[in-house]
């Protein structure tokens, strides 16, 4: 089992959850505008959905895999072109970290996360990201795929809801600290662009 490219897979989770996105701001104005218990139930939501993508993921790209080396091959060569236009696009926005507090309608906690469940499961993009991140942290030879790919999901699923929650919890600190520093957005921006172009990198060169 190769424990540094779990904590590589961890790492790059935990840049991209605090990365400025639609699910991180997402949660944020929701607790600012309706309370920080409301946050988090937007946070279970988008968490939960995330189970959906990683079973798909497990089996669906699992066979494939077990198919041909080639196939796998093409899957990761997919990976990286996708996290490069990601990159791409991040590039050509603007650095600012905009929050439209006045757009965040006031909803219960069931509500909230129901929508957020939703917004997760029918977002094509989600599945997407999955097939083109898991692929390159298979980390044992000794595990089956299935299985690797459930503890990836896991593991991104734990990050990403401690780090969702603790920006529904700190909302208030974290939406005055962004409006009185506004280069913090430019820093998680290139950061974030890092992230896409080293696992990118990573997905071409690694022999898995």
């Amino acid at each position: 089992m190769n424990y540094e490219t779990i904590y590589a897979f961890i790492l790059a989770t935990a840049v991209l959850a605090v990365s400025p996105g639609p699910d991180n701001i997402y949660v944020l104005t929701q607790s600012m505008v309706n309370g920080k218990k409301y946050g988090l139930a937007t946070v279970a939501g988008l968490i939960s959905g995330c189970l959906v993508h990683t079973t798909l993921l497990a089996f669906g790209v699992s066979a494939l895999i077990k198919a041909s080396n080639r196939i796998f091959f093409a899957i990761k060569l997919f990976g990286a072109l996708y996290l490069l236009y990601l990159a791409y696009q991040v590039f050509r926005a603007k650095g600012e970290v905009q929050l439209q507090e006045e757009s965040a309608s006031t909803k219960s906690m069931g509500q909230l996360f129901k929508q957020g469940f939703i917004m997760n499961v029918l977002n094509p993009k989600v599945t997407i990201f999955f097939l083109a991140f898991f692929p390159g942290f298979l980390f044992s030879d000794a595990l089956s795929t299935v299985v690797q790919f459930y503890v990836l999901g896991l593991l991104f699923m734990l990050v990403s809801a401690v780090i969702f929650s603790g920006i529904a919890i700190l909302s208030g600190s974290i939406s005055g600290y962004l409006t009185k520093n506004k280069r913090t957005g430019i820093v998680l921006k290139w950061l974030q662009i890092t992230v896409f172009l080293g696992i990118a990198i990573y997905l071409v060169i690694s022999d898995k």
